[in-house]
């Protein structure tokens, strides 16, 4: 007796029900593994407004940390350090490190995360390394002048920042405001660079270890750490940018190679390592605080979302 070939016998029948399982598991599974859109805009503005509340927090806090570093390293051979108007320019630099700050974390954040996806994982410490050169670079624009008028406040030059704008203008021209650019860049790059991918690799080590999202207290000690390995390790360009910042219109550094041989001649190697207790400090503290402000700030935007 011959079989009708559309009855299917009982195994062809279990088969094909196997089969169809399998389907449906490896669809839901791809489904699963599909990655949402990057949605740049939104990365954009959340980091630029979780930057901005670090970088006004963390510069409101320690200001007369960063003023007192910053008489140290200007200050040369056996001079006096000031200790009056710890808060000089603390308004007018507030008005420059909410932009430049907002600026950094918002071109960092998107950088960060299109570079982690195109490269292997166990690249992932040269992704962060090249975002935070990029966010440094992106930001100077407004973190150089910032800068220059809150180190010349500091060391007495001017009583208010419109003043130091102003005067500043008046006797270098603009390029006054740009005073130690290339410095800046020697060491801010660097700085960001390491600081950031140091504070994002321990973060991911951390995670592994404990199989857990980092608490608040944990994201802080972590980038206290972060940035005061890398304020000491980075302390000599630091000396060498507040020395071109500060000179004004004297211009007794022509260049950065003029000024390393000038401190080397005139003070010997050690004034480069000239406030690096308090810049170790200020930036140990700083990185918890910055760190902790900008990942509760991220927590609470992301929570603030309305769910897909």
């Amino acid at each position: 007796m011959s079989v009708n070939p559309k009855i299917e016998t009982p195994d062809a029948l279990k088969h094909k029900i196997f089969s169809s399982k399998d389907v449906v598991k490896k669809n839901a599974a791809s489904i699963g593994k599909k990655e949402d859109p990057f949605d740049f805009v939104r990365v954009l503005l959340d980091g630029a407004i979780a930057g901005a509340a670090a970088g006004v927090v963390v510069e409101s806090a320690l200001y007369p940390l960063d003023t007192i570093k910053t008489r140290l390293q200007a200050v040369r051979g056996g001079g006096q350090i000031l200790l009056k108007g710890l808060y000089s320019g603390l308004a007018g630099n507030l008005a420059g490190v909410l932009p430049a700050s907002a600026i950094f974390i918002g071109v960092y954040e998107p950088t960060k995360q299109k570079l982690l996806k195109s490269c292997p994982e166990n690249l992932s410490a040269l992704a962060h390394l090249t975002a935070g050169a990029v966010g440094g670079a992106a930001s100077s624009i407004i973190r150089v002048p910032t800068e220059v008028v809150k180190q010349r406040m500091q060391t007495g030059h001017f009583a208010s920042a419109p003043d130091a704008v102003r005067l500043i203008v008046a006797k270098e021209g603009f390029k006054g405001l740009f005073a130690g650019y290339n410095s800046f860049l020697l060491r801010d790059l660097p700085f960001d660079a390491i600081q950031f991918c140091i504070y994002e690799q321990l973060r991911i080590g951390y995670k592994l270890a404990a199989k857990r999202d980092l608490s608040d207290p944990e994201n802080a000690v972590i980038g206290a750490f972060a940035g005061a390995f890398t304020g000491a390790v980075t302390t000599p360009l630091d000396v060498i940018k507040t020395r071109l910042m500060v000179q004004g219109s004297a211009n007794q550094y022509r260049s950065i190679s003029h000024c390393v041989g000038t401190i080397l001649k005139e003070e010997g190697p050690s004034a480069f390592l000239k406030g690096i207790g308090p810049r170790v400090m200020w930036i140990g503290i700083g990185g918890s605080i910055f760190f902790g402000v900008l990942e509760k700030t991220k927590q609470i935007l992301a929570k603030s979302r309305p769910a897909n």
